[in-house]
């Protein structure tokens, strides 16, 4: 397919907005606006807890945390993809939601993996709501969104390798601020923990070794999306 193909808008291939995959939607921006109202107002509910006595961590403490930016990120994101037709958006758009359905589901299954008590069920839905918010609602909601949902145009070979910017900048600030201040905002990334550096290591060589293969699978689900559009412009 040519680059010349890639770059017209989805508007010309994909013109009927009563569509269901189609962005413009009226369920499709419905349901948009209403997770990412959703995820926003867990976040007022997280910020407000945090102020109170006991709490484990502070407000400043409570942004320093992976989940609390993927999500207010992706509540914008949602929100601003209901607000305006898929036209008025610009071309790295797209791209950026990608991004942040890598860091909703990386979210989600690290959680389940390293973060979560033991005896947790994965599968569990009994949360404290912002987290269930956080940590289930959003991770699924954008896994369908994704995989059903037209796509403007297919990102190049290099895009997931481009998403994992923020992860390690992420990674870097974190150790940065755990050794000014003792404070590490996930006990796998704290040195100073049994096993000190080495096991630190070992587990953020292997996060980031699910970063990198869960952003290919969505790098490659998205241009699936996108193609399909493309040969179906009407339904």
């Amino acid at each position: 397919m040519s680059s010349a193909r890639r770059l017209v808008p989805l508007e010309e291939h994909h013109r009927d907005p009563a569509s269901a995959l189609h962005p413009n939607s009226p369920w499709v921006r419905a349901v948009r606006l209403l997770v990412g109202a959703f995820v926003l107002a867990a976040l007022v509910q997280k910020t407000y807890d945090a102020t109170l006595p006991g709490h484990d961590v502070d407000s400043f403490q409570l942004y320093s945390e992976f989940t609390v930016q993927a999500n207010l990120g992706l509540g914008f994101l949602l929100i601003g993809s209901a607000a305006w037709p898929a036209a008025r958006l610009p071309r790295w758009w797209g791209h950026l939601f990608g991004a942040f359905v890598l860091y909703s589901v990386m979210t989600g299954l690290i959680y389940i993996v390293l973060v979560a008590p033991p005896e947790e069920p994965w599968w569990s839905w009994d949360h404290y709501c912002p987290q269930m918010a956080h940590h289930r609602l959003a991770p699924l909601y954008v896994v369908f969104d994704w995989l059903l949902v037209s796509r403007m145009g297919r990102g190049p070979w290099w895009r997931p390798l481009a998403w994992l910017a923020y992860p390690v900048a992420f990674l870097i600030f974190s150790w940065v601020r755990g050794s000014i201040d003792g404070w590490y905002v996930y006990d796998f990334l704290d040195p100073t923990l049994e096993g000190g550096w080495p096991a630190a290591l070992a587990s953020i060589a292997q996060v980031l070794a699910a970063f990198l293969v869960v952003a290919a699978l969505v790098h490659l689900a998205g241009n699936a999306r996108a193609a399909l559009a493309l040969r179906h412009p009407r339904h």
